[in-house]
C-alpha cells in the first residue's frame, strides 16, 4: 500500500507517529511511505527582498527541520520512505500529490477542534478531506 504521511512538525504529527507505533500492521514492509511537508510561501513582496538561492535555502531548511525527527522514526522502524517537500497551500498540495503519486491512503494528524471553529477558520485536515478523492486517516 502506498501511504502519504502529511506532516508539519507539530505535536499532531508526533501523535500520528505515536499512533503508528501502536498499530504494528502499519509498520510492516509491504507499505511504501511518502512523507510530505508543505512550507507556506513567503509573500511576494517579502520574497522580493531575497535572492532565489536564499529563498530556496529557507524552504529547504524549514522542510528539513520538520523531517529530522521523522527520519529518526522511519530509520528506527526500517520503513521504506521517500521524503518530499513542497511550497504552497498545504491542503491543495497534499491532495494533488496524493492523487498524482497514486497513493492509496493519506494519514495525517489533526488538532480536533470542534465544528464551529472549523467553520470559522477551516483546518488543513478539513480542507484535505474536501479536496481528496482518497481515503484520509486522521489521528487526533
Amino acid at each position: 500500500m502506498k501511504i502519504l504521511l502529511a506532516v508539519d512538525g507539530s505535536s499532531y504529527t508526533k501523535r500520528m507517529l505515536a499512533w503508528l507505533t501502536t498499530h504494528e500492521e502499519w509498520l510492516t514492509s509491504p507499505h511504501e511511505y511518502t512523507v510530505l511537508t508543505v512550507v507556506p510561501p513567503i509573500p511576494p513582496h517579502a520574497a522580493s527582498m531575497f535572492t532565489a538561492d536564499q529563498l530556496k535555502s529557507y524552504y529547504e531548511d524549514t522542510a528539513e527541520g520538520v523531517f529530522k525527527p521523522i527520519r529518526k522514526f522511519t530509520a528506527k522502524h526500517d520503513l521504506a520512505t521517500n521524503y518530499v517537500s513542497k511550497v504552497g497551500h498545504a491542503p491543495e498540495v497534499i491532495a494533488k500529490l496524493a492523487e498524482k503519486g497514486k497513493h492509496d491512503l493519506i494519514i495525517m494528524g489533526s488538532h480536533g477542534h470542534g465544528n464551529l471553529l472549523n467553520l470559522i477558520t477551516g483546518s488543513v485536515a478539513t480542507q484535505v478531506l474536501a479536496r481528496s478523492k482518497l481515503p484520509v486517516l486522521l489521528v487526533r
